[in-house]
Order: C-alpha cells, then structure tokens, then sequence
C-alpha cells in the first residue's frame, strides 16, 4: 500500500477565464511539480484545502501517512509577532490560519513526516515560535527572488551541515538550488536546528529536527528539480518515513 501525502495549497481568485461563467469566484490550486514529485517517489498525493473551518485539518490529518507544506504567497508577520512591512505581498488570512492548525496538530499530535518547503518553512517556523524575516531587500540581504530562471533550473549554492539529515539525504555539503523567496528564517523556532545556509549572504535554508522522526524544511522549491536525482531524493525520504508510518 502506497503512503498518502497531503499538500497543503494556495488560493486564489479567479477574476476572468473563458470556461466559467459565474465569476469573480475562489479556487485551491497547487502546481503539479508537487504532486508529481510524490508520485514519482513512490507515495499518493492529497491536497489539504484551507478549509473554511481550520479544526477540520485535524480530521483529515487522520488519514495522512505525511505532510509536505507548500510553497505560495507571503504568510502574515502577525503569525510572529511584528507589524506588516510594504514590502510584503497580500496576506491570505484563510490559508495561514489553516496551516497553522495543520502545522500545530501535525507536530503535537502526532508522528507523521513533514517536509516544509518555502513558504511552508517560514509559515511552519514562525507557528512554532521562531522569527522571520519579512523582506531580504530591505534588510540589505541579496536578491533571492531570482524569478529570470525557469524553475527547474539551479540558481544558487547552498552549504549544508556536515551528518545532517539533509546532508545525508541529498549526498554532499553542497547543494545547487532554485531561489523564489524574498522572506526568510531570522531565527529557528525551539527545538529546529539550521542545517543549511545560501553560500553567498549566509540566509537560512534548511532547517529540521534531530532525531528519528522525518522533520524537515528547505527554503528552495525541490518539487522544481525533480529531474536532479539529490533534489528529488528529499521526497523519496518523505514517502519513506511516511512508508514507516503505515507500519
């Protein structure tokens, strides 16, 4: 029997589009790297709406085998405790708040694996006490929004920890990467060890949790290099742990 991971996804509105009629009207959409990454390593993707009530997260996290919390908008400096900047990019109140009751219940409640990716890091740092950075530009950080390459296509190193899991899982201690974020981890939430940081300006990029369980978050998008064999072997790590879980 194959694993079921669940994504969490975006929403979005939908102001004009040739095949609906009654619009403007919301959609959940996630891109197919994510689910294609995880059927490729050996798992059943799921995607998690934000559901309009978050307690519901609980009940489907009841079927999962692993979580994968994905990338998208800006989540909201609230969630760590600091005023919103002009920087930052429109807030979706819905998805942070479903997340956040994921994020909470997944890690307190039970065993299963989470990978964080992007957003999902920041979001996942910042629900668990951490702090983030809401801008790069603004703090005098280089660009990481590196949005002229295509997604598939390495744009920057990134140096990971000697014996970390993610150093163990990818091969080596140096791993070329995809860059879409303009925010950032400032500081690990309690309990989470860096384990990753950009070459050039020493910006957090990975982080996890020691020990057994399969804890970890990656600042790059790893579902758009699927191709590269280190990249996608974070996900057969998922579908791995999520394996053990199904006993």
């Amino acid at each position: 029997m194959k694993p079921l991971i669940g994504i969490s996804c975006s929403i979005k509105c939908l102001e004009k589009s040739a095949n609906f009629t009654l619009l403007p009207q919301q959609f959940h959409f996630l891109g197919e790297a994510y689910t294609n990454a995880v059927e490729r390593a050996g798992g059943i993707p799921v995607i998690l709406p934000s559901f309009e009530d978050p307690e519901l997260m609980k009940e489907a996290v009841g079927r999962l085998d692993g979580v994968i919390l994905s990338g998208g908008a800006d989540i909201d400096p609230a969630l760590f405790g600091e005023r919103i900047i002009s920087g930052v990019g429109p807030i979706d109140f819905r998805r942070d708040q479903a997340e956040a009751v994921l994020t909470n219940f997944v890690l307190d409640e039970t065993d299963l694996p989470v990978l964080g990716i992007c957003r999902g890091m920041q979001l996942l740092n910042a629900v668990r006490g951490g702090k983030d950075i809401q801008d790069l530009k603004s703090e005098g950080y280089a660009e990481h929004r590196l949005s002229m390459y295509q997604r598939n296509i390495p744009s920057h190193d990134v140096d990971l920890v000697p014996g970390s899991r993610i150093a163990e899982i990818m091969g080596s201690t140096r791993v070329r990467t995809n860059s879409f974020h303009h925010q950032a981890v400032r500081t690990a939430a309690p309990g989470w060890t860096v384990t990753g940081h950009a070459a050039d300006d020493q910006v957090i990029e990975a982080m996890e949790v020691p020990g057994e369980r399969f804890l970890l978050c990656v600042q790059w998008h790893p579902e758009g290099l699927v191709n590269n064999d280190e990249e996608q072997a974070l996900f057969r790590a998922l579908v791995n742990a999520a394996k053990a879980h199904l006993g």
